[in-house]
C-alpha cells in the first residue's frame, strides 16, 4: 500500500496532533499550508500560528498565503501535486479547485459529530449547551461550511466537570488518531462515503465578546456551562466595580435563592458564591484586569469586597 505525498493544512494547536501522527508514521509531508503570521498584543507583535512553529520543528515546507483563491497560490498547489489533503481547523473554506484536486480527496478533522454543531467553535458550544457527548468527524470536503460526507466518526463522554481546554486536547488526540484509520482504510479502498442529515444540522458560531458575558439571571447550571465552554480561553467574564473580571472555575450549588442576581453570598473556605436563579455559582478561580489568575483564596486576600455590590452591574 502505498503511501500518498500528504500536503497538511492547519492553523491552531488542535491541529498538531493530526500533523505530529503523519509524521511520526511516516507518511510523506509535501507541505504544510497555515494562516499568515498576525499581529498581537499591545505591541503588536508577529505571531506564527502554532502549526507554522511545529512544522518549523519537524523540518517540513511551510506555505502561508494571504488568499487560498488567488492563482498564485493554486499555481503553487497543482505543482506540488498533491495525492490527498488533510484539513484541521485551517479557518478558511476550500475553493471547488483545490478539493476536486488531489486523487484521494481532502480530509477534515471536524471535533464534533456531524452533522451537529458545524461552524468555527464546536468544542465551545458542545459544552455550552450542555452536552454530555461529542466526538470527531473524519469528512470529506465540499465547497459549504462542514457539510460533506462522512467517511467516520467516533464518540466520546463530555464529563460533568471538563473544560473547553481539557476536552479541545481530548478530541485533538482522538481525531489524530481516528485520521490514521481512515486514511488506511481509503488506501485498502475499504471505506464508504455518507452523506449528512440535513434535518439535524445545528451550528456553533465564532465566539463574540458578548458570548463570554455572563447572565447572574441565567439558571446555574447554564452559567456553569458557560463557563466550563470558554476556560480557559477566551473566558467568561462578568463586571466587578467597574472592572472586568474572567472567572474559570466554578461549581452549581442549587438553593432557594433570596438576593438579587449577581450578589455575592455568604464567603467560605470552598469560594466566593454568586447569587444566581436558582443557587448560587462559587467561583473558585478568576482573575480581576491587570492581574494574575488566581484561586478564590488567594483573590480574597487581596481584595475586599463591598458588601453591596453586585456582579456584571
Amino acid at each position: 500500500m502505498t503511501k500518498p505525498g500528504i500536503l497538511f493544512m492547519g492553523t491552531p494547536p488542535f491541529a498538531i496532533a493530526a500533523l505530529d501522527i503523519l509524521h511520526t508514521r511516516n507518511y510523506p509531508l509535501i507541505g504544510v499550508v497555515t494562516q499568515p503570521d498576525r499581529s498581537q498584543g499591545r505591541g503588536q507583535k508577529k505571531i506564527a500560528p502554532p502549526v507554522k512553529t511545529f512544522a518549523q520543528k519537524l523540518g517540513l515546507p511551510i506555505f502561508q498565503p494571504e488568499n487560498i483563491n488567488e492563482q498564485s497560490f493554486i499555481d503553487l498547489f497543482q505543482k506540488l501535486n498533491p495525492g490527498m489533503v488533510v484539513v484541521a481547523a485551517f479557518g478558511k473554506i476550500l475553493p471547488k479547485v483545490i478539493i476536486d484536486f488531489p486523487p484521494l480527496g481532502c480530509l477534515n478533522i471536524h471535533p464534533s459529530l456531524l452533522p451537529k454543531y458545524r461552524g468555527a467553535a464546536p468544542i465551545n458550544w458542545a459544552i455550552i449547551n450542555g452536552e454530555t457527548k461529542t466526538g470527531v468527524t473524519i469528512m470529506r470536503m465540499d465547497e459549504g461550511m462542514d457539510s460533506g460526507n462522512i467517511i467516520l466518526q467516533s464518540e466520546t463522554i463530555i464529563s460533568a466537570n471538563e473544560n473547553y481546554g481539557q476536552l479541545h486536547d481530548r478530541l485533538a488526540t482522538q481525531g489524530a488518531h481516528l485520521l490514521m484509520t481512515a486514511i488506511e482504510q481509503i488506501l485498502a479502498g475499504n471505506l464508504a462515503d455518507r452523506a449528512q442529515d440535513s434535518s439535524l444540522v445545528t451550528f456553533a458560531p465564532r465566539l463574540t465578546k458578548e458570548t463570554g458575558r455572563i447572565n447572574w439571571h441565567a439558571d446555574i447550571f447554564d452559567i456553569v456551562n458557560l463557563i466550563r465552554g470558554l476556560s480557559p480561553i477566551p473566558a467568561a467574564y462578568t463586571i466587578l466595580e467597574g472592572q472586568l473580571l474572567k472567572i474559570y472555575d466554578v461549581e452549581p450549588k442549587p438553593d432557594k435563592v433570596d438576593n438579587i442576581p449577581g450578589t455575592i453570598g455568604i464567603i467560605t473556605a470552598e469560594g466566593i458564591p454568586i447569587a444566581a436563579e436558582n443557587g448560587y455559582v462559587l467561583l473558585k478561580e478568576l482573575q480581576l484586569a491587570g492581574k494574575k489568575k488566581m484561586p478564590a483564596s488567594a483573590f480574597l486576600r487581596g481584595y475586599r469586597f463591598n458588601p453591596n455590590v453586585i456582579l456584571g452591574s
